[in-house]
């Protein structure tokens, strides 16, 4: 891969829009007893994952002055220099506009409306606004980040139901803590570009309770698959066990009494998270085709 190459491949956020397409193509599968149909799953794959990209070209453009500041941030393309500004907004415009074509050609045109309007609350409503606006951004902002298991589920059925509303809400549900660990660790970042991170303004033992309480609150969330009978005992036992790792974590984080700058565990908490979602998401897939088999 050139230099250039990389550089968007940068811009495009991969891990995270990995994260994203992930969860879009579990809720693909989980739409159908069977398998979703071929056209749908790659046509769905690609726009949602373009569109995801180009939100975060767009991000990255809007916030290239604090990522300039941010230590976590400043070797990013734009404020490295590795690309101008007029070269991130091409490449996010013509990403964003190939996704909404495939969407509404060859998947659905609500798919297609609604991966616009995630597209729009990340990159525009949270970055420009919600994110400097107030503490809560990331949980008022999080509703686009919860988005793709919906889409994936929208892109096969062309409707929008109960069952995909409650993967929707466990993605909602799981940001704030997911997001508030790390934001403990870089609060001296976000603090030096005045942005607002709960952290910064309410402190890091206001923080960690805040964590726990979305914790608890997460777990009740996880456990609604099962009592709706969405998913059966494999999926239970499972996130379970995922829960109670989670649980551990928000506690040990509140027994924390100092936080160091160096403290591996808000780290370890949201790395942790981020293999607490994918693990939960193949539970309920796993469960689903295993309720299935089984007739």
């Amino acid at each position: 891969m050139s230099s250039t190459a990389g550089r968007y491949f940068e811009l495009c956020k991969p891990r995270v829009v990995a994260l994203i397409v992930f969860t879009a193509v579990v809720g693909m599968f989980l739409a159908t007893p069977g398998w979703p149909p071929l056209n749908v799953l790659v046509a769905g794959t690609a726009g949602i994952a373009l569109a995801s990209a180009s939100a975060a070209a767009i991000n990255h453009l809007l916030d290239q002055r604090i990522d300039a500041v941010m230590a976590r941030t400043r070797n990013r393309p734009l404020p490295s220099g590795g690309l101008k500004p007029v070269q991130v907004l091409a490449f996010a415009i013509l990403i964003g506009t190939v996704s909404m074509i495939l969407l509404v050609l060859l998947v659905n045109p609500l798919t297609a409306v609604l991966t616009f309007f995630s597209l729009i609350g990340y990159a525009i409503i949270y970055t420009v606004w919600l994110k400097r606006a107030t503490p809560q951004n990331i949980v008022i902002g999080g509703a686009a980040g919860a988005a793709p298991p919906l889409l994936g589920w929208v892109a096969v059925t062309g409707s929008i139901d109960p069952d995909a509303l409650l993967l929707f809400l466990i993605i909602f549900v799981w940001t704030p803590p997911h997001f508030w660990a790390l934001a403990i660790h870089r609060r001296h970042d976000y603090a030096a570009v005045d942005i607002p991170m709960l952290p910064v303004t309410h402190g890091v033992t206001f923080t960690r309770w805040q964590i726990l309480f979305y914790t608890i609150l997460l777990v009740i969330v996880t456990t609604l698959p099962y009592l709706t009978g969405m998913s059966g005992l494999l999926y239970l036992a499972g996130v379970s066990v995922l829960n109670v790792g989670f649980l551990w974590y928000a506690f040990r984080l509140l027994a924390t009494q100092r936080t160091r700058d160096d403290d591996p565990l808000p780290m370890q908490t949201f790395s942790y998270s981020v293999v607490y979602l994918m693990a939960l998401f193949v539970l309920l897939l796993v469960d689903h085709y295993f309720h299935h088999a089984l007739g």
